[in-house]
C-alpha cells in the first residue's frame, strides 16, 4: 500500500514538472519571438542608415563614388559562376 502511494506522488509529480517545463519553454518561445522581432527592426534601422550614408558620401565625393562605381562594374563583369 505505502509502495503504491510512493509511486501515485512521483507520478503527480512528474506531471506538475511536466506543466511546468511547458510553461517555461512558452515563456522562452515568446521572449526569443520579442527578441527576433527587435532584432529584425534594429537591422532595418541599421540598413536605412547605412543606405543613407552611402549615398551622402556619393554625394560629397562624387570623383571617389564614380571610380568606386567603375570598380564595381568590373567586378560584376569578370565575375564567374
Amino acid at each position: 500500500m505505502q509502495e503504491r502511494d510512493q509511486q501515485d506522488r512521483e507520478q503527480r509529480g512528474r506531471e506538475r514538472g511536466r506543466e511546468q517545463s511547458q510553461e517555461q519553454w512558452q515563456e522562452q518561445w515568446q521572449e526569443q519571438e520579442e527578441t527576433d522581432t527587435g532584432r529584425r527592426l534594429r537591422r532595418a534601422q541599421f540598413l536605412r542608415d547605412l543606405h543613407e550614408a552611402k549615398a551622402l558620401r556619393d554625394r560629397v565625393q562624387p570623383r571617389r563614388a564614380r571610380a568606386a562605381r567603375m570598380r564595381q562594374a568590373m567586378r560584376m563583369r569578370s565575375f564567374r559562376w
